[in-house]
């Protein structure tokens, strides 16, 4: 049992496949914390700058 036991933890076969959802989980889970983080912040620049936007008068364009 205990040589079962030892051949189970050696055996490496799906070590890349854990690696790549470790990596994906930390990836998430990083994208989420800056959205949380990030969210409102960026939603008053995002705000700020359609007003702006909106404010500005633009010539029309006469082609002779």
């Amino acid at each position: 049992m205990l040589n079962k036991l030892k051949a189970l933890f050696a055996d490496e076969s799906g070590a890349v496949t854990v690696d790549w959802v470790l990596i994906t989980a930390a990836v998430v889970g990083l994208g989420g914390l800056m959205y949380s983080h990030f969210h409102e912040p960026l939603r008053h620049i995002d705000e700020q700058t359609g007003q702006a936007l909106a404010n500005i008068e633009i010539d029309p364009i006469i082609l002779d």
